[in-house]
């Protein structure tokens, strides 16, 4: 819902002011990581916070400027904050057999979904979500698909081609977290028509929006802003909400029970007992792969 607090006067901030506000920062992280910059900043932005500040882009860019200050001066760990719109590309190499079957070793994952019912992957708007919920995808063996607006057909088609390969017969169970705007409620409905399209009756698609739905908006109470006056489409819609507005910790716990939802009982933990004593097996094989060095060798 709208906040309907207090203004908060746009002002230079004293040094305890700007002090206070990053010890703001701080304690939030410190609760939960990584977050994005974008969910720290709607956290700033509750009136009844010591040092808020203004839900505009103005308010915005200040909690970027602290948290890249803490984040320069060592108080504020660089990976507490996710940023998965940016990445290197690299390539490994490795000494010889041994020291690539130790690498791999660490790697190997038992299949959790062979005996589940359905097939689960997940699908978000912004790369900025896709860095949030990234570690929870990866924890259950879920894949994950940031569609950065409209998807494009290219993503579709790929992610299309992998649900074919993997469901084997069950339906697909595909989450979508995205904002509550006029766009935004129109994305999931475009990637859902476009995975059908490329499936066509090969695989059912179950498609369930996890966020933002009207009822959280309420529920959850949360900070929600004017629609654009130029903006033409889902006329319905009065007030947006971005997907950040949402907790981190919050959407986590959300997508994760969603997900064990769709998994048999015990299947993460018999997983890992497998990975176990495969990374085990993989690991002695390495040391007898393992070349000599020095001498005689």
């Amino acid at each position: 819902m709208t906040y309907q607090a207090r203004p908060i006067k746009r002002r230079r901030r004293t040094k305890e002011q700007v002090e206070q506000l990053e010890q703001q920062i701080l304690d939030v992280l410190g609760e939960d990581h990584p977050q994005s910059v974008r969910h720290v900043f709607y956290r700033m932005t509750d009136p009844r916070l010591p040092e808020p500040v203004e839900k505009t882009e103005q308010g915005y860019t200040q909690v970027q400027h602290r948290v890249a200050e803490l984040r320069r001066r060592g108080a504020l760990p660089y990976w507490w904050i996710s940023d998965a719109t940016r990445r290197g590309y690299h390539v490994e190499t490795y000494s010889d057999e041994g020291d690539f079957l130790r690498a791999v070793a660490g790697t190997y994952r038992a299949d959790v979904w062979r005996n589940a019912d359905a097939y689960c992957e997940v699908w978000c708007e912004s790369r900025s979500i896709a860095g949030v919920i990234q570690a929870d995808c990866e924890a259950f063996a879920v894949s994950l698909y940031p569609a950065g607006g409209f998807t494009s057909m290219t993503l579709a088609y790929q992610s299309a081609e992998y649900i074919r390969r993997m469901a084997q017969g069950r339906d697909a169970v595909i989450l979508y977290i995205g904002d509550y705007d006029p766009a935004g409620v129109l994305i999931d409905q475009d990637i859902h028509q476009k995975l059908i399209e490329h499936l066509e009756e090969d695989v059912f698609i179950d498609f369930r929006r996890l966020a933002v739905t009207e009822a959280q908006i309420d529920a959850w109470d949360l900070p929600t802003k004017p629609r654009k006056a130029s903006e033409r489409r889902a006329r319905h819609i009065t007030e947006t909400v971005e997907a950040e507005a949402i907790p981190a910790s919050q959407l986590r716990r959300l997508l994760r029970q969603n997900i064990e939802a769709l998994l048999p009982t015990d299947a993460v933990q018999m997983a890992k007992i497998e990975e176990a004593s495969a990374r085990e097996y993989l690991d002695a094989l390495a040391t007898l792969q393992q070349r000599p060095t020095g001498k005689g060798s």
